[in-house]
C-alpha cells in the first residue's frame, strides 16, 4: 500500500512539474522602426493629440452630436458588431471551460442483444432461469444490461495547450471589440462630413440666391438701359441667359440637399427626412491640431489593435499546433449502478460499480498531419506579422496625409478668401463703370461670374477643411470613445 502511495505522489510530483511547461513563445511586439516625428510635423510631438478627445467634446454641434448618438444606438453595421462580440464571448467562455473535466450522465439505458445458435457463446441462463423459461436456440438474449452513471474525461494542460488556446480565444474576443471600434470610429467620421457637408451645400445654395438677385438686379439696369436705345437686345439675351444658369444651380443644390439628408439618417437607422442644422461652416473651423507621437498614436487606432491581436492569436496557435506533438495525459472514470435484471437495477451496493483509465497517448505516425499543422501554424503568424506592420504603415501614412492635406487646405483658403474679395470688388467697380457708360455689360456678367465662382470656391474649401480635420480625427483612432466611456 505504502508503495503505490509512493508511487502516486512521484507521478504527481511529475504532472505538475510537467504542467509547468507551455510549448510556443510568448507574444513579443515586433520592432516597428516607427520615426519619432511625422513628415511635415513638429520635430518634437506631444503624446497628446486630438485623437485623445472623446467625440462628444471634438465635436460642438448639438445636432450633430444627437446624429451621432442616435447612430451609435441604432446603426446597423454597430449592432451587427455588437452580435459578433456576443458570439466572440461564447467562444471565449467555451475555451475558458477547456480547463474542467467534461462530465457526462446516464439515467437509463437498457441494452439487450440478440442472438443465435451459430454465434460462439450462449444464453444468458440467469435471466431466463429468473422467468422460468427455457432458452431458445436462435434470438435468445444475450449479456442484458441495465445501467445508469456518471462519466468524467479529463485531459490534463501538461504542455500548455489549453492554456494557448485561451490565449488565442481572448485574443479574438478582443478583436470583435477592436472592430466594433473601428466601426464606430468610421460611423463618427462619416456623419461629421456628411453633416459638414450639409453646411456647405446650405452656404452653397445661399451663394446662389445672392448671385440669382443681383443677375436680377442687373438685368432691371440693362433692360432700363435697353428701352433707352442705350444698348442692343444682345446684352438683354446674354444677362437673361445668366440668370438662367444662376436660377438652375438652385434646383440641383437643393436635390443635393435632401439627398444627403436621407444619407445621414440612414446612417443613424432612421427613415429618411429633413436633418435640423445648427451653425455655418465658418463657426467650426480651428486651427489647432496635435497629432501626437506616431508610436502611441497608431497604437490607438481600432484597426492596428485589431491587427496586433490577430498577431497576438496566431502566435498562441503555434504554441497548440506544437502541443499536439507532444503527449496527452487523459483521465476517465466512469461509476454507477448496472445490473443484467431489471428487479436488480438499483439494488445497492449489489449493483455498484467503478473504474478509472489513465492513459498517455503519444502520436507516432499520422501521415505528417502534425507536422504540417505547426509548419503552418508558423507561417501564418508571419503573415500576421506582415499584416500587423503593413497596418502601422498604413496608420502612419494616413496620418502624415491628413496632416499635409491640413496644412495646404489652409494656405489655398487664405488666397481664396483673397480672391472674394477681388471678385466682389470687381462687381462694385464693373456696376459703378457701366451706370457711368465705361463699361460693357459682358464686363458686368464675367464679373458677376467670376464672383460666384470664387464664392463657391471658399465655401467648398471651408468644407473641405473641415472634413480634412475629421478624417485626422479618425485617422488618429479618434470617436470611438465618449466621455462617459473615459470615466
Amino acid at each position: 500500500m505504502n508503495k503505490l502511495r509512493n508511487i502516486f505522489f512521484v507521478m504527481i510530483c511529475l504532472l505538475v512539474t510537467l504542467s509547468a511547461c507551455r510549448i510556443g513563445k510568448d507574444y513579443q511586439r515586433p520592432d516597428l522602426n516607427l520615426p519619432d516625428s511625422y513628415r511635415n510635423g513638429p520635430a518634437t510631438a506631444d503624446t497628446i493629440s486630438i485623437g485623445d478627445i472623446p467625440w462628444d467634446e471634438f465635436f460642438k454641434d448639438s445636432t450633430l452630436l444627437a446624429l451621432i448618438d442616435t447612430a451609435i444606438v441604432y446603426n446597423y453595421d454597430i449592432q451587427r458588431a455588437m452580435k459578433n462580440i456576443a458570439i466572440a464571448d461564447q467562444i471565449n467562455r467555451e475555451a475558458r471551460a477547456q480547463f474542467l473535466p467534461e462530465i457526462n450522465g446516464n439515467i437509463a439505458t437498457i441494452d439487450r442483444d440478440f442472438r443465435s445458435e451459430n454465434f460462439y457463446s450462449g444464453p444468458t441462463q440467469k435471466w431466463y432461469e429468473e422467468k422460468g423459461k427455457e432458452p431458445p436456440k436462435n434470438m435468445y438474449t444475450y449479456t442484458p444490461q441495465h445501467s445508469s452513471g456518471v462519466s468524467l474525461s479529463w485531459e490534463l494542460d501538461i504542455w500548455g495547450k489549453i492554456r494557448r488556446q485561451n490565449e488565442s480565444a481572448a485574443a479574438s474576443y478582443l478583436q470583435t471589440h477592436e472592430a466594433r471600434k473601428l466601426i464606430q470610429t468610421q460611423l463618427v467620421a462619416e456623419i461629421a462630413q456628411g453633416y459638414y457637408n450639409l453646411l456647405m451645400l446650405d452656404a452653397q445654395l445661399e451663394v446662389a440666391n445672392r448671385n440669382l438677385r443681383l443677375t436680377d438686379s442687373t438685368l432691371r439696369i440693362i433692360q432700363l438701359q435697353y428701352d433707352a436705345g442705350k444698348t442692343t437686345s444682345l446684352a438683354i439675351q446674354q444677362t437673361r441667359s445668366q440668370r438662367l444658369s444662376a436660377q438652375s444651380l438652385i434646383p440641383q443644390l437643393e436635390r443635393e440637399l435632401a439627398i444627403q439628408e436621407n444619407a445621414l439618417r440612414a446612417l443613424a437607422g432612421q427613415m429618411p427626412d429633413s436633418v435640423d442644422r445648427s451653425g455655418k461652416l465658418e463657426d467650426f473651423l480651428e486651427n489647432s491640431i496635435s497629432a501626437g507621437v506616431p508610436l502611441y498614436m497608431v497604437t490607438n487606432r481600432p484597426d492596428v489593435r485589431a491587427s496586433e491581436l490577430a498577431l497576438r492569436a496566431a502566435n498562441a496557435e503555434v504554441g497548440v499546433a506544437q502541443a499536439y506533438r507532444y503527449p496527452s495525459l487523459t483521465i476517465d472514470a466512469t461509476g454507477g449502478v448496472l445490473s443484467m435484471l431489471p428487479s436488480n437495477w438499483v439494488s445497492i451496493p449489489g449493483s455498484l460499480f467503478g473504474g478509472i483509465i489513465g492513459s498517455i497517448t503519444q502520436p507516432i505516425f499520422s501521415r505528417r498531419k502534425l507536422k504540417t499543422d505547426f509548419e503552418v501554424a508558423k507561417l501564418e503568424r508571419d503573415k500576421a506579422e506582415l499584416d500587423f506592420q503593413e497596418d502601422v504603415l498604413t496608420a502612419i501614412n494616413e496620418i502624415t496625409n491628413s496632416l499635409i492635406t491640413l496644412e495646404k487646405l489652409r494656405e489655398e483658403h487664405d488666397i481664396t478668401i483673397e480672391r472674394v474679395k477681388v471678385a466682389q470688388l470687381g462687381i462694385k467697380q464693373s456696376d459703378l463703370l457701366f451706370k457711368a457708360g465705361r463699361a460693357t455689360y459682358l464686363e458686368i456678367i464675367n464679373a458677376q461670374k467670376t464672383a460666384i465662382d470664387s464664392e463657391l470656391e471658399l465655401v467648398s474649401l471651408k468644407q473641405q477643411l473641415l472634413l480634412a480635420r475629421v478624417d485626422l480625427y479618425r485617422a488618429l483612432g479618434g470617436g470611438w470613445q465618449s466621455k462617459q466611456d473615459m470615466n
